[in-house]
């Protein structure tokens, strides 16, 4: 399972790491601009801005990882899910 520090929150289900660009695997965060996208942007970024998260790729988007990210052993995807409702 590799592991980065992220550099970059782009919105409520997309960041960056050094040299790539990850989506989170089965979120759908409003995007910017629509009712909740800069909340969800604002969520992620609590979660896991400058921090050091783990992920396992399951796909390709876009020229994007799609992944399953944890940090600290908690399931970034899952947490994020539960917040866009």
């Amino acid at each position: 399972m590799p592991k980065a520090r992220v550099t970059k929150i782009i919105d409520g289900d997309t960041f960056k790491i050094p040299r790539k660009v990850i989506r989170l695997a089965n979120v759908y965060a409003p995007e910017l601009g629509n009712r909740g996208g800069s909340q969800a942007k604002a969520d992620l970024k609590d979660m896991i801005n400058n921090k050091t998260i783990s992920y396992t790729p399951v796909g390709k988007s876009y020229n994007r990882v799609v992944a399953q990210v944890k940090v600290a052993g908690k399931s970034v995807n899952q947490a994020m899910r539960n917040k866009v409702r």
